[in-house]
């Protein structure tokens, strides 16, 4: 189906994009993997490109592209290409930009947005905990005050970016009468004293992301690193989301199309029996059904993403967006492997590889089921 969403500014955006994968990340793609990390001279590479600063006024070196309709073309191809550059990439321009420029002090823009436009930074943020993962207003991560400081306490975990991450936002306690209602916000210099990585966590997908356990050992903060006021983090977080769940839910139904799209060029040229496995009736009519539920699921995502292009998006239909885009890029990605035999089951398989990636989505940028829940309280359930 032909999709209207997208113009022929976004398209020629789309183009400089595939040149500069094709250029300068698929070459050596393989190798990230075994970093489990992007290296910086492709972030830089991306800053040249413009997909660091989509979201960063041109005061500061930004592209400022003000129509959500580009990041979405962005995180499309860099999710064709390999799943873990979108979300990596992700976290950095589509989540973590507008935090800074929407709440930060004018000094602290001035310090971190031109370097996170060029890739010379790189940002993080930092949500979950060890002791609980969807339950933000539950953190334990605390920063007491100091005089006009803050002093940081706590910890972080599954924080993508973590491991090389130059700033990071940091959601903690500031007030422990309260629930959601006593977090604030903070923006992290990873150079400070007290703040310290744990280990690249071995996942079992996109393990060319770097995931780390962050650690913040009364960690000193300068006043003008609280975003916002003081106890107004969670309200924030929950602004923002909807944000952070429309790009989760584009990656992932850009991700389950391609190797969708590779899977039927291999099922036209594997053969079987003397004929090509594409051909069997049950494989064709699978590989409709599969063609038929990407495309739903794209037509839902455009709605959603030209919503949010207008400032509409409801947090709800985020959630829609979100849940169901996991689902479907996992049905569609275990297909392709079975569809792929026993190759299929080989990490040397890009398929293989791409069915690994996936798995994390239902639990991500909040869970399905937490995702279900927001959407049958809008039924008065």
């Amino acid at each position: 189906m032909k999709r209207a969403i997208f113009t022929d500014d976004h398209e020629q955006f789309r183009a400089s994009i595939r040149d500069f994968l094709a250029r300068d990340v698929m070459p050596n793609v393989e190798s990230y993997a075994e970093d489990r990390m992007i290296p910086r001279e492709v972030w830089h590479k991306a800053g040249e490109q413009g997909i660091l600063g989509l979201e960063i006024p041109e005061t500061y070196g930004g592209g400022e592209a003000g129509d959500y309709r580009f990041n979405a073309v962005a995180t499309e191809e860099l999710a064709a290409v390999n799943m873990a550059l979108a979300s990596s990439f992700g976290i950095h321009f589509d989540i973590v930009a507008p935090y800074v420029v929407d709440l930060a002090s004018e000094t602290q823009k001035q310090q971190w947005l031109p370097r996170m436009a060029t890739g010379e930074a790189t940002a993080a943020i930092g949500m979950t905990e060890p002791s609980g993962g969807s339950d933000l207003a539950s953190l334990e991560t605390s920063a007491v005050r100091d005089g006009s400081d803050w002093i940081l306490n706590g910890a972080k975990t599954f924080i993508t970016n973590g491991y090389t991450a130059d700033v990071v936002v940091v959601a903690a306690r500031t007030d422990p009468t309260k629930r959601s209602k006593g977090i604030s916000l903070f923006l992290v210099d990873a150079s400070l004293p007290g703040f310290e990585r744990g280990r690249k966590l071995d996942k079992v997908g996109q393990p060319e992301a770097d995931t780390a356990e962050l650690f913040f050992d009364d960690v000193r903060l300068p006043a003008d690193t609280l975003l916002g006021e003081p106890g107004t983090g969670f309200v924030a977080m929950m602004e923002r989301l909807p944000q952070e769940r429309i790009g989760t839910a584009v990656t992932n139904v850009a991700h389950a199309k391609q190797i969708l799209l590779e899977t039927i060029e291999y099922c036209k040229e594997r053969k079987a029996f003397g004929n090509s496995i594409g051909s069997f009736q049950h494989n064709k009519f699978l590989l409709a059904e599969l063609v038929t539920k990407i495309e739903v699921a794209e037509a839902y995502l455009d709605a959603a993403v030209a919503e949010h292009a207008a400032s509409g998006l409801s947090a709800v239909d985020a959630a829609k967006a979100k849940w169901w885009s996991a689902q479907v890029q996992n049905e569609v990605l275990d297909h392709c492997v079975q569809l792929h035999g026993g190759y299929g089951y080989m990490r040397e398989y890009r398929v293989a590889r791409a069915w690994m990636d996936a798995r994390v989505t239902k639990i991500w940028a909040g869970s399905n089921e937490i995702m279900k829940e927001i959407i049958g309280r809008d039924l008065a359930l």
